[in-house]
């Protein structure tokens, strides 16, 4: 180990594996206690030392304790041994491959003197990690073309387990950064495979996982009462353990970390520190991606095939942009860390299906009412069909609540759909100066949940109204869909690692919250007024990388809506929205296209 601070570091991370491993031994030590009070009481009667009555009853109770104990505790030893542990949702990515990655990766075990990772494998996220999957559940699963990338809706096989750890790199990475930096940045975790081949250290990392394991199994729904009964302590013995080992397991974690820096430092530690800024500009580009354009697709049935490009030219149009970040666009004729990829296109879709399952539990594999989009497919697979199924759906609830359309002869399409028809409901008074329409004071769809959330925007009552029926129309289509859809358990297909994480937790990681009911009225004005500038005013759907869908007006992006749109909601004032649409050609009174 080179340097004090590693030398400390690794010393604390044994030092505090074997605390870990101590209260295994006490846990031990607790079980065996009534079998070795039998043993003693068993010999005093053998040698007549301990006889009588009251020995004998103390015999037999003390026995059928031991026993019971004894049980017990081979139970929960067998459990915490065969529980899986929890394991990172990642796309695997073979040798073959990924030649170059794996050649770098063992090139820098090489020169910080450790073990390389036995695996490498992607992950929809802007970090990396190791990932012990010693397991015999952790055994990757392979597509029959053993070494091919993993595309989506590949069966899988299983193969032997490897030796742990694996690689994790997040696959953003891949697409921002360049070759020096991406082996700067994963310098300080491949050199953690040092301290994860210590055998004490790997012993205790072993038992907290078991424990970890133990506890969601005994957590699990779905048992008979008897059998919750009995996982009900199985969890409380579990959780017990880990409350004695967690401050031993994380000063241990902490040491490692220590260690692995330290053994880091001499290798590409001037690289490392520029290529940290990379690091946060690559999560704030991947989150601006997520959920300004992949959500949108998401939410129309389409999944973006290509989102770590995606990420990759948003984070270029941020660099050209933000006058901060003027230097990074020069590091773009370097050589991108994707290039050690074989066919960097199969991995790219297989990461972009597995983001779609865990930011909003999106089937595993295509259909259709699930299917792929490309990027140059996005403004009108994506953005126009959104902006027509909410310009629909508006006037669906008009529908239901009565509202007469406006009538215009001067148009081929007296009565259709039109802006105007939005505009005159939530800005027309009635004789005495207040809306006709009275404000809801229930959901108009007990069934659809309404969340209350709909109602405390400030708001007119008509707008208000409006909101609730939107709100409710989207819960209601939302619940159908999902009745459509919903398979059985055992019936679900198996995506990459799919056999790691359980599929009925998706989406794991939700991006946003339900919108509330003004957002939902607003995005659904916004997206009339843009379904009249395109059929109107001879405007396009676009796509922001930054901002996500966008109207095209004379092919330059058209000025931000959602200030005139609040002012028509919040105050039924229309004379900032109408003089912006006299401005910009748009006519309201002429119908729109729907879906």
């Amino acid at each position: 180990m080179t340097g004090t601070g590693g030398e400390l570091g690794a010393r604390a991370a044994r030092s505090r594996a074997l605390a870990v491993l101590r209260v295994r031994s006490r846990a031990l030590a607790v079980a065996l206690l009534p079998a070795a009070a039998e043993v003693i009481l068993l010999t005093g009667a053998a040698t007549g030392q301990l006889s009588g009555e009251g020995w004998d009853t103390a015999r037999w109770v003390v026995g059928v304790l031991a026993v019971l104990v004894l049980l017990a505790a081979g139970g929960i030893a067998l459990v915490v041994a065969r529980a899986r542990p929890a394991a990172s949702p990642t796309v695997p990515v073979s040798e073959r491959s990924a030649p170059d990655l794996y050649r770098m990766v063992r090139d820098l075990a090489d020169r910080l003197e450790v073990p390389a990772p036995s695996a490498i494998a992607l992950t929809p996220d802007c970090d990396s990690w190791l990932e012990d999957r010693t397991h015999p559940a952790h055994a990757p699963p392979i597509t029959r073309a053993h070494d091919e990338p993993v595309v989506p809706g590949a069966r899988p096989e299983r193969r032997p387990a490897v030796p742990a750890p694996v690689l994790v790199i997040g696959s953003p990475f891949l697409w921002w950064m360049r070759v020096a930096e991406l082996r700067a940045v994963l310098a300080p975790v491949v050199a953690g495979t040092g301290p994860s081949a210590q055998p004490d250290i790997a012993a205790a990392r072993r038992f907290v996982r078991g424990l970890d394991a133990a506890v969601a199994v005994a957590d699990a729904p779905g048992r008979g009462p008897l059998t919750r009964w009995v996982y009900a302590a199985l969890g409380r013995v579990a959780r017990l353990l880990l409350r004695g080992c967690r401050e031993h397991a994380a000063l241990m974690e902490r040491g490692v970390a220590t260690a692995a820096a330290e053994r880091a430092h001499a290798v590409d530690y001037g690289p490392r520190i520029a290529a940290q800024e990379q690091v946060g500009l690559a999560y704030a580009g991947w989150d601006r991606l997520l959920t300004k354009v992949a959500l949108p697709a998401w939410r129309m049935g389409r999944w973006p095939s290509r989102l770590d490009v995606g990420v990759a030219a948003a984070l270029t149009e941020l660099s050209r942009r933000d006058r901060l970040a003027d230097g990074f666009a020069a590091r773009l004729g370097e050589r991108p860390a994707c290039d050690l990829l074989e066919e960097p296109g199969a991995v790219d879709e297989a990461v972009s299906l597995l983001t779609a399952r865990l930011f909003h539990g999106g089937p595993a594999e295509s259909g259709p009412s699930w299917a792929p989009v490309d990027w140059q497919a996005y403004p009108e697979e994506v953005v126009d069909r959104t902006w027509r199924a909410e310009a629909a759906r508006l006037h669906r609830v008009l529908d239901s609540l009565g509202v007469s359309p406006s009538l215009d002869p001067a148009t081929p399409d007296p009565g259709g759909p039109t802006l105007a028809r939005v505009l005159d409901h939530l800005t027309e008074p009635a004789a005495d100066g207040t809306p006709t329409v009275p404000a809801p004071t229930a959901p108009l769809d007990d069934s659809a949940d309404t969340p209350d959330s709909a109602y405390p925007d400030p708001a007119t009552e008509r707008s208000a109204l409006l909101a609730a029926g939107l709100t409710a129309a989207l819960a209601r289509e939302e619940r159908e869909e999902n009745e459509e859809t919903a398979v059985p358990q055992g019936a679900r297909a198996q995506g990459p690692d799919s056999a790691l994480w359980e599929d009925g937790d998706l989406p794991l990681f939700p991006l946003q919250p339900p919108r509330t009911g003004r957002e939902l009225l607003a995005a659904h004005i916004t997206a009339m007024i843009c379904c009249a500038a395109v059929d109107t005013a001879g405007a396009a759907p676009g796509l922001d990388w930054l901002d996500g869908p966008t109207l095209l007006l004379d092919g330059e992006r058209a000025a931000d809506l959602t200030p005139k749109v609040l002012s028509l909601i919040e105050e039924g004032d229309p004379a900032p929205l109408r003089a912006w649409l006299a401005e910009s050609g748009i006519r309201p009174e002429k119908p729109v296209r729907l879906v």
